[in-house]
């Protein structure tokens, strides 16, 4: 009795890979039985509801720079970055102020 049911559950199976779907039933690929218009108006949904999407995160982040260039940064109590006067630098200075008077070394 097994092997009289295991062949009919086989030839079902195989009947119904044979089967073949009809067009116009809302079976098999989508895109072959909808129209082109169909198509092109989905298409143009995706595209507006992405464009809307850019355009409200634009707008947030344009509110967020200027509430960075409004809002600023202040630099009380900061340290000044200190820089290291390089040996030409240094030269040029004290020059300058010896020319001016202002330091002794030369005196």
């Amino acid at each position: 009795m097994k092997m009289d049911e295991k062949k009919e559950t086989k030839e079902v199976k195989k009947e119904g890979e044979d089967k073949q779907t009809p067009e116009g039933t809302g079976e098999g690929d989508k895109y072959e039985t909808t129209p082109i218009i169909e198509r092109a108006r989905e298409e143009r949904e995706k595209l507006e509801a992405a464009v809307k999407a850019q355009r409200e995160e634009n707008d947030r982040t344009e509110k967020i720079m200027a509430r960075k260039a409004l809002g600023g940064e202040s630099p009380a109590g900061d340290k000044p970055e200190s820089k290291e006067e390089s040996p030409h630098e240094y030269r040029v200075r004290i020059n300058k102020e010896m020319a001016e008077g202002k330091t002794e070394f030369g005196n």
